[in-house]
Protein backbone atom coordinates (compact mmCIF):
# COMPACT_ATOMS: atom_id res chain seq x y z
CA UNK A 1 0.00 0.00 0.00
CA UNK A 2 1.33 3.43 -0.89
CA UNK A 3 1.71 6.23 1.65
CA UNK A 4 -0.64 9.19 1.98
CA UNK A 5 2.15 11.45 0.73
CA UNK A 6 2.59 9.40 -2.45
CA UNK A 7 -1.18 9.31 -2.95
CA UNK A 8 -1.13 13.11 -3.08
CA UNK A 9 1.86 13.08 -5.47
CA UNK A 10 0.04 10.70 -7.83
CA UNK A 11 -3.12 12.78 -7.69
CA UNK A 12 -1.21 15.88 -8.73
CA UNK A 13 0.35 14.10 -11.72
CA UNK A 14 -2.93 14.54 -13.57
CA UNK A 15 -3.50 18.19 -12.71
CA UNK A 16 -2.77 20.92 -15.25
CA UNK A 17 0.63 22.57 -15.08
CA UNK A 18 2.49 20.28 -12.65
CA UNK A 19 5.67 22.39 -12.86
CA UNK A 20 8.70 20.58 -11.46
CA UNK A 21 7.44 17.81 -9.17
CA UNK A 22 10.87 16.28 -8.41
CA UNK A 23 11.31 18.08 -5.03
CA UNK A 24 8.00 16.65 -3.84
CA UNK A 25 8.99 13.18 -5.04
CA UNK A 26 12.30 13.36 -3.17
CA UNK A 27 10.58 14.58 -0.01
CA UNK A 28 7.93 11.84 0.00
CA UNK A 29 10.49 9.13 -0.78
CA UNK A 30 12.98 10.43 1.79
CA UNK A 31 15.59 10.39 -0.97
CA UNK A 32 18.82 12.31 -1.49
CA UNK A 33 17.64 13.03 -5.03
CA UNK A 34 15.21 12.05 -7.77
CA UNK A 35 15.46 12.26 -11.56
CA UNK A 36 13.04 11.47 -14.37
CA UNK A 37 14.78 10.75 -17.67
CA UNK A 38 12.94 10.21 -20.95
CA UNK A 39 14.21 8.09 -23.85
CA UNK A 40 14.07 10.14 -27.03
CA UNK A 41 14.30 9.17 -30.70
CA UNK A 42 15.08 5.91 -32.46
CA UNK A 43 18.33 5.59 -30.53
CA UNK A 44 16.47 6.19 -27.23
CA UNK A 45 18.86 8.86 -26.07
CA UNK A 46 18.32 9.66 -22.38
CA UNK A 47 17.06 13.22 -21.87
CA UNK A 48 16.80 14.37 -18.23
CA UNK A 49 13.42 15.98 -17.69
CA UNK A 50 13.18 16.68 -13.96
CA UNK A 51 16.13 16.44 -11.56
CA UNK A 52 16.33 17.45 -7.89
CA UNK A 53 18.72 18.50 -6.48
CA UNK A 54 21.76 19.30 -8.63
CA UNK A 55 23.42 16.06 -7.52
CA UNK A 56 20.77 14.13 -9.46
CA UNK A 57 21.52 16.07 -12.65
CA UNK A 58 25.26 15.44 -12.23
CA UNK A 59 24.66 11.73 -11.69
CA UNK A 60 22.48 11.50 -14.79
CA UNK A 61 25.22 13.24 -16.80
CA UNK A 62 27.78 10.81 -15.36
CA UNK A 63 25.74 7.78 -16.45
CA UNK A 64 25.30 9.23 -19.93
CA UNK A 65 29.00 10.05 -20.23
CA UNK A 66 30.09 6.57 -19.19
CA UNK A 67 27.26 4.61 -20.80
CA UNK A 68 26.97 2.39 -17.73
CA UNK A 69 25.18 2.34 -14.40
CA UNK A 70 21.84 1.36 -12.88
CA UNK A 71 19.86 3.60 -15.25
CA UNK A 72 21.18 2.08 -18.51
CA UNK A 73 20.91 -1.38 -16.95
CA UNK A 74 17.28 -0.83 -15.96
CA UNK A 75 16.46 0.37 -19.47
CA UNK A 76 18.24 -2.59 -21.05
CA UNK A 77 16.69 -5.30 -18.85
CA UNK A 78 13.29 -3.76 -18.17
CA UNK A 79 13.65 -4.56 -14.47
CA UNK A 80 14.25 -2.27 -11.48
CA UNK A 81 17.88 -2.03 -10.43
CA UNK A 82 18.04 -1.59 -6.65
CA UNK A 83 21.46 -0.81 -5.20
CA UNK A 84 20.88 1.30 -2.07
CA UNK A 85 24.54 0.90 -1.03
CA UNK A 86 27.11 1.28 -3.81
CA UNK A 87 29.86 0.08 -1.46
CA UNK A 88 28.31 -3.39 -1.72
CA UNK A 89 28.27 -3.48 -5.54
CA UNK A 90 30.94 -5.58 -7.25
CA UNK A 91 33.47 -3.16 -8.80
CA UNK A 92 33.47 -5.05 -12.10
CA UNK A 93 29.75 -4.44 -12.57
CA UNK A 94 30.18 -0.69 -13.22
CA UNK A 95 33.97 -0.22 -13.12
CA UNK A 96 34.00 3.40 -14.25
CA UNK A 97 30.78 4.59 -12.62
CA UNK A 98 31.22 3.39 -9.04
CA UNK A 99 34.37 5.37 -8.16
CA UNK A 100 33.08 8.43 -10.02
CA UNK A 101 29.68 8.25 -8.28
CA UNK A 102 31.37 7.87 -4.90
CA UNK A 103 33.47 10.93 -5.66
CA UNK A 104 30.25 12.83 -6.42
CA UNK A 105 28.83 11.81 -3.07
CA UNK A 106 26.23 9.33 -4.36
CA UNK A 107 25.83 6.56 -1.79
CA UNK A 108 23.13 4.39 -3.32
CA UNK A 109 20.85 4.31 -6.36
CA UNK A 110 17.56 2.66 -7.25
CA UNK A 111 16.34 2.89 -10.86
CA UNK A 112 12.87 1.98 -12.08
CA UNK A 113 12.32 1.57 -15.85
CA UNK A 114 9.25 3.20 -17.36
CA UNK A 115 7.64 1.04 -20.00
CA UNK A 116 5.51 -1.95 -20.84
CA UNK A 117 7.01 -5.11 -22.30
CA UNK A 118 9.66 -4.20 -24.85
CA UNK A 119 8.54 -0.55 -24.89
CA UNK A 120 10.80 1.79 -22.90
CA UNK A 121 9.89 5.43 -22.41
CA UNK A 122 12.18 6.46 -19.57
CA UNK A 123 13.64 5.71 -16.17
CA UNK A 124 13.01 7.00 -12.65
CA UNK A 125 16.20 7.32 -10.62
CA UNK A 126 16.19 7.60 -6.83
CA UNK A 127 19.40 8.50 -4.98
CA UNK A 128 19.39 6.78 -1.61
CA UNK A 129 20.80 8.04 1.67
CA UNK A 130 22.91 5.55 3.60
CA UNK A 131 20.97 6.32 6.78
CA UNK A 132 18.11 5.87 7.13
CA UNK A 133 18.01 3.18 4.46
CA UNK A 134 15.05 2.92 2.10
CA UNK A 135 12.40 0.71 3.60
CA UNK A 136 9.56 -1.33 2.16
CA UNK A 137 7.27 1.72 2.15
CA UNK A 138 9.70 3.80 0.10
CA UNK A 139 10.19 0.98 -2.41
CA UNK A 140 6.43 0.57 -2.73
CA UNK A 141 6.00 4.32 -3.21
CA UNK A 142 8.77 4.51 -5.83
CA UNK A 143 7.32 1.56 -7.73
CA UNK A 144 3.87 3.16 -7.71
CA UNK A 145 5.32 6.45 -8.97
CA UNK A 146 7.16 4.67 -11.78
CA UNK A 147 3.98 2.84 -12.79
CA UNK A 148 1.95 6.05 -12.75
CA UNK A 149 4.56 7.91 -14.83
CA UNK A 150 4.62 5.04 -17.33
CA UNK A 151 0.85 5.16 -17.73
CA UNK A 152 0.81 8.94 -17.96
CA UNK A 153 3.54 9.08 -20.59
CA UNK A 154 2.20 6.24 -22.71
CA UNK A 155 -1.37 7.44 -22.33
CA UNK A 156 -0.57 11.07 -23.02
CA UNK A 157 -1.91 12.30 -19.66
CA UNK A 158 1.11 14.57 -19.25
CA UNK A 159 0.82 16.04 -22.73
CA UNK A 160 -0.74 19.30 -23.87
CA UNK A 161 -3.15 19.35 -26.80
CA UNK A 162 -1.73 20.73 -30.02
CA UNK A 163 2.03 20.73 -29.95
CA UNK A 164 2.37 17.52 -27.89
CA UNK A 165 4.84 19.05 -25.45
CA UNK A 166 4.84 17.98 -21.84
CA UNK A 167 2.83 20.12 -19.48
CA UNK A 168 4.92 22.49 -17.41
CA UNK A 169 8.17 20.88 -18.49
CA UNK A 170 11.23 23.13 -18.27
CA UNK A 171 14.10 22.94 -20.69
CA UNK A 172 16.64 20.24 -19.77
CA UNK A 173 19.28 21.57 -17.36
CA UNK A 174 21.75 23.81 -19.18
CA UNK A 175 24.72 21.65 -18.23
CA UNK A 176 23.27 18.73 -20.20
CA UNK A 177 23.83 19.28 -23.92
CA UNK A 178 22.11 16.38 -25.67
CA UNK A 179 21.60 18.25 -28.98
CA UNK A 180 25.32 19.04 -29.04
CA UNK A 181 26.10 15.39 -28.33
CA UNK A 182 24.08 14.30 -31.37
CA UNK A 183 25.79 16.89 -33.59
CA UNK A 184 29.25 16.12 -32.23
CA UNK A 185 28.71 12.39 -32.76
CA UNK A 186 27.89 13.02 -36.42
CA UNK A 187 30.96 15.21 -36.84
CA UNK A 188 33.25 12.61 -35.25
CA UNK A 189 31.70 9.91 -37.43
CA UNK A 190 32.75 11.89 -40.51
CA UNK A 191 36.16 12.82 -39.11
CA UNK A 192 37.06 9.21 -38.27
CA UNK A 193 35.01 7.42 -40.95
CA UNK A 194 33.25 5.27 -38.37
CA UNK A 195 29.65 4.47 -37.45
CA UNK A 196 27.60 6.76 -35.24
CA UNK A 197 27.73 4.17 -32.47
CA UNK A 198 31.52 4.02 -32.66
CA UNK A 199 31.74 7.80 -32.79
CA UNK A 200 29.71 8.09 -29.58
CA UNK A 201 32.01 5.57 -27.90
CA UNK A 202 35.04 7.64 -28.93
CA UNK A 203 33.38 10.80 -27.62
CA UNK A 204 32.57 9.11 -24.32
CA UNK A 205 36.11 7.75 -24.02
CA UNK A 206 37.58 11.22 -24.52
CA UNK A 207 35.20 12.75 -21.95
CA UNK A 208 36.03 10.04 -19.43
CA UNK A 209 39.77 10.27 -20.04
CA UNK A 210 39.78 14.05 -19.68
CA UNK A 211 37.41 13.93 -16.65
CA UNK A 212 34.99 16.35 -18.29
CA UNK A 213 31.21 16.13 -18.81
CA UNK A 214 30.22 14.61 -22.13
CA UNK A 215 28.09 17.64 -23.02
CA UNK A 216 31.01 20.00 -22.44
CA UNK A 217 33.31 17.97 -24.71
CA UNK A 218 30.56 17.78 -27.34
CA UNK A 219 30.24 21.57 -27.31
CA UNK A 220 33.96 21.84 -28.04
CA UNK A 221 33.59 19.48 -31.01
CA UNK A 222 30.63 21.42 -32.40
CA UNK A 223 32.46 24.73 -31.94
CA UNK A 224 35.50 23.18 -33.69
CA UNK A 225 37.70 23.67 -30.67
CA UNK A 226 38.25 19.91 -30.65
CA UNK A 227 38.73 17.59 -33.61
CA UNK A 228 39.14 13.82 -33.66
CA UNK A 229 41.60 12.19 -36.05
CA UNK A 230 43.04 8.73 -36.64
CA UNK A 231 46.48 7.59 -37.60
CA UNK A 232 48.20 4.23 -37.50
CA UNK A 233 49.09 4.58 -33.83
CA UNK A 234 45.51 5.15 -32.66
CA UNK A 235 43.02 7.89 -31.88
CA UNK A 236 44.10 11.46 -31.41
CA UNK A 237 42.32 14.71 -30.73
CA UNK A 238 43.48 18.17 -31.63
CA UNK A 239 42.64 21.08 -29.36
CA UNK A 240 41.81 24.28 -31.20
CA UNK A 241 41.78 27.88 -30.16
CA UNK A 242 38.47 29.72 -29.85
CA UNK A 243 38.85 31.08 -33.38
CA UNK A 244 39.14 27.56 -34.82
CA UNK A 245 42.88 27.69 -35.44
CA UNK A 246 44.95 24.69 -34.52
CA UNK A 247 47.00 21.79 -35.91
CA UNK A 248 44.34 20.74 -38.44
CA UNK A 249 42.43 24.00 -38.90
CA UNK A 250 41.22 24.73 -42.43
CA UNK A 251 43.64 27.61 -42.93
CA UNK A 252 46.59 25.54 -41.82
CA UNK A 253 47.57 27.77 -38.90
CA UNK A 254 49.19 26.16 -35.90
CA UNK A 255 47.65 26.53 -32.43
Amino acid sequence: MISDGMSEVLRRLHLDGPGDPAPAWARVLGAEGVALTLLVGAEQTPEPLWCHPGLSARFEELQFTLGEGPGPEAVRTGWPVLEPDLDRVRPERWPALIPAATKLGVQGVCCFPLGIGAIRVGVLTVLCAREPRMGAQQYADAGALAAALTGALLGGDLRRDGDGSLLGVPEPPSELHRPAVHQATGMISVQLGVSMQEALLRLRAHAYGSERPLGEVAQDVVARRLRFRDDRTGDFTDDFDDDGSGPNSPDGRKG
